[in-house]
């Protein structure tokens, strides 16, 4: 049965969809771009600052589903400028230890408000 995860250490989505769903073994996130929980858009901020507020954002809906970081299964990277990759890995690693999740990332024709980064993720919530 499908249940929606919501918490107001994310933003709030901003169309028809949830922040998150789960079966109860999996869960799988919304894209999260550099949004802050009060709705501050840091759209003009380094791509790094945008990558650590979109794993920040995804890190607060793991945790609402009583689940971590470590049980991240994939991710998905989605940036507007694939030379930003670095700059995001760098930060992106930080939020993992010494076994990162699966990841795909690829450049993105235009991301949501103009975001340079989007992340997702499929997450293990036994």
């Amino acid at each position: 049965m499908k249940e929606t995860i919501h918490t107001d250490d994310a933003p709030e989505a901003v169309g028809a969809y949830s922040q998150a769903t789960t079966n109860g073994d999996l869960m799988f996130t919304a894209g999260q771009i550099p949004l802050t929980p009060e709705g501050e858009l840091l759209d003009d901020e380094d791509i790094a600052t945008q990558a650590e507020q979109s794993l920040d954002n995804l890190s607060a809906i793991v945790e609402e589903a009583g689940a971590s970081m470590d049980d991240v299964l994939k991710t998905t990277v989605f940036l507007a400028d694939i030379d930003d990759f670095e700059e995001m890995n760098e930060t992106y690693a930080s939020y993992f230890d010494d076994e990162p999740p699966a990841r795909s990332a690829v450049e993105a024709g235009g991301l949501p408000k103009g975001a340079g980064v989007e992340i997702e993720a499929v997450v293990s919530v036994e």
